[in-house]
């Protein structure tokens, strides 16, 4: 775990006062608007350290950009998230887990890592 410092904890504070996940330029202009002086670049690599520690969750939207959320769940987990609010709900996914395993093994591989998102419209939305 990294040590706390003033851009680390102006960076988590944003993230946790987000709903559902946002871009790390969204973020910085957030920070901007209220007067913080952080480079978009801090808040890349704190978003990525974030991330690291397991105090933030990351995905790749469609057009490939990623988007960050504060993490209320330590480890390895999946999320199903709202395609129009983005609302997002951390979800078990036993099933998955099992699968990526055993195709991993079947493949030959060890040490096998996955990421799995479930998107769809969320009832507020529907």
């Amino acid at each position: 775990m990294r040590r706390n410092t003033r851009q680390r904890d102006a960076v988590a504070a944003a993230l946790a006062m987000s709903t559902g996940f946002v871009s790390a330029q969204s973020l910085h202009g957030q920070l901007k608007a209220a007067g913080d002086t952080l480079g978009l670049a801090t808040v890349y690599r704190t978003l990525a350290s974030l991330v690291d520690d397991d105090r933030a969750d990351v995905l790749a939207s469609s057009d490939g950009e990623n988007l960050y959320r504060a993490c209320n769940t330590s480890g390895h987990h999946h999320h199903l998230i709202c395609r129009q609010c983005g609302t997002a709900v951390e979800i078990e996914a036993d099933a998955v887990e099992q699968w990526a395993q055993a195709v991993a093994t079947t493949h030959g591989f060890t040490d096998a890592h996955h990421v799995v998102d479930v998107f769809g419209i969320c009832a507020s939305c529907a």
